[in-house]
């Protein structure tokens, strides 16, 4: 009796060893996987996600003014794939684990985003306009570039603009090459 009496003093003395949740806030580790979700300002509608999401719960619809992406949250397995291999960083997991649902409401736990085209500023061919945050993110070595303009370019145009300034380096030297002192 009295090792007993020893445990509970100094369980009391040293307060609870468990979280109270649901009764209070909780410690939720960085590395938590919640649900996933879609920055539609990021995402080019590739399809990476799709391709690599092992339990199949991302789908993505084309038609010819849009895309639709969707992701059953219910059939993620949380495995991450989606977000490790998007290139455009538009999949994200959030912290939030609180998931439970109704069994009726399952096939309502959807992240649902529908993403128009718009023209190309070069060709008026159909395209997604790239973010300028990524844009910057991807020209910040060329200050040659004006992330404003080539996100509205289609890739077939930012390859024309690509080989254009190539072209005139090479034409002109003297412009990119630096002088060595002696």
């Amino acid at each position: 009796m009295a090792g007993f009496l020893n445990v509970l003093l100094r369980n009391i003395i040293s307060g609870p060893s468990t979280d109270p949740f649901p009764f209070g806030e909780t410690f939720s580790p960085k590395s938590i996987r919640g649900r996933i979700l879609i920055d539609p300002e990021r995402c080019l509608g590739c399809g990476m996600c799709r391709h690599v999401c092992v339990a199949g719960a991302i789908n993505i619809t084309k038609t010819e003014n849009d895309w639709t992406i969707t992701i059953w949250q219910d059939s993620c397995c949380l495995c991450r794939s989606c977000v490790t291999y998007c290139p455009m960083h538009a999949m994200s997991i959030d912290p939030d684990w609180h998931s439970a649902h109704a069994e009726e409401d399952k096939f309502k736990r959807i992240e649902q985003h529908t993403i128009e085209y718009q023209p190309c500023a070069g060709c008026g061919k159909s395209m997604r306009v790239i973010s300028l945050e990524r844009a910057k993110e991807l020209y910040a070595k060329d200050e040659n570039i004006n992330p404003e303009e080539i996100r509205h370019l289609c890739r077939s145009c930012r390859q024309l603009r690509d080989a254009e300034r190539k072209t005139n380096s090479l034409a002109h030297p003297e412009r990119t090459t630096t002088k060595v002192l002696s």
